[in-house]
């Protein structure tokens, strides 16, 4: 089967293996149709590490995936050859205390598809998985829609854990996949007047496809001021989504006494530093976000009601053959690039 394998630093070669073979019974052989090129796949393609997690090439990455069910172990239920399903990528044990207290995204013994040490990446032709990593997706549903599910259910996710009230005034400070998939939550779970920034106006104008009420460039105007005069009062919530030293100063400074600051972006560095003195006076929560939390049957049923239209953040399609392509046009901001769709099994006229 092919297989996109990194060699190196923004190297990488499709080749030959061996297709995988079912060795545990409550696993499924899947083959994929369609990969999404995710933020974290670039952290490590371009820098081969985030923060302590360092990848060790040769090494397959991808996990912003969908795909169709070829084979099932012999205990699985619920699940049989021909289904298309979309996949949560991160396998937990459910037997340490993590997972026993309702939180397998933190689980002490995760498997996450594409992560250094743990699972193979899905930027390929077949993977075995575990059978409850299987969600199974409506005929109406397309393999690209199945694809950002992931993606969606990060941001389903950063809403539940904001805890907003509808009605109020939130910020999202930047708007790639994952700032705009936050912005798509909010607009579906908790309607409330949005503010969107990014450096990028490709991504602003999505932005407003996508719900947005106000957008703003910070190297154009002073967008806290801006905000600040539209809400007086300030913000609710800010999803800080850019993983920027710059955006995690001006969250701080729009919100409102009581305010969430929600961190959603992976930061540049290890470390970043916030205005603990306004911070404190003002009594904000930081609310960290860690991947997703049994958010994935929820950003199935969101897409398939047409509650949630996430087919604009799919703005340019690759085939496995061209994952290097697909790679560097998102690590470069390239052609207006937003989100790359890999589609494995097909060609990108057939998604």
């Amino acid at each position: 089967m092919k297989v996109a394998v990194f060699t190196g630093i923004r190297d990488l070669e499709v080749c030959e293996r061996p297709m995988p073979v079912l060795e545990r019974p409550g696993d499924v052989l899947l083959q994929i149709e369609t990969v999404g090129v995710c933020g974290s796949d670039i952290h490590y393609y371009t820098e081969g590490r985030i923060g302590g997690q360092v990848i060790e090439h040769p090494a397959t990455l991808g996990h912003e995936c969908a795909g169709t069910v070829v084979e099932v172990g012999s205990v699985v239920a619920g699940l049989e050859a021909g289904q298309r399903v979309a996949i949560d990528p991160a396998i937990s044990c459910g037997q340490c205390d993590q997972c026993q207290q309702g939180r397998a995204h933190t689980c002490r013994n995760l498997q996450f598809l594409g992560c250094p040490g743990q699972a193979p990446g899905a930027a390929t032709e077949y993977i075995t998985i575990a059978a409850e990593s299987c969600y199974p997706i409506p005929d109406s549903m397309t393999m690209v829609q199945a694809a950002l599910v992931e993606p969606l259910s990060v941001g389903i996710h950063a809403v539940r854990l904001a805890e907003m009230q509808p009605g109020g005034a939130v910020a999202v400070l930047g708007s790639g996949p994952i700032g705009l998939s936050v912005l798509l939550a909010v607009g579906a779970l908790c309607p409330s007047r949005t503010y969107v920034t990014d450096l990028l106006d490709n991504r602003l104008e999505l932005a407003k496809r996508c719900g947005a009420d106000w957008t703003g460039v910070p190297t154009s105007e002073d967008v806290v001021k801006a905000i600040l005069k539209e809400e007086p009062d300030g913000l609710d919530c800010v999803f800080e989504c850019a993983g920027r030293q710059e955006t995690l100063g001006q969250a701080v400074e729009l919100l409102k006494p009581g305010g969430a600051l929600v961190l959603v972006g992976i930061p540049e560095s290890d470390r970043v530093s916030f205005r603990v003195d306004s911070m404190r006076r003002k009594e904000l929560r930081l609310q960290n976000v860690r991947r997703q939390n049994a958010c994935t049957k929820a950003a199935i049923d969101l897409v398939a009601s047409g509650a949630v239209i996430v087919d604009p953040l799919a703005t340019h399609h690759f085939t496995l053959d061209e994952t290097k392509a697909a790679f560097d046009h998102v690590a470069d901001y390239a052609d207006g690039i937003v989100k790359a769709i890999i589609h494995v099994a097909n060609s990108p006229a057939q998604p």
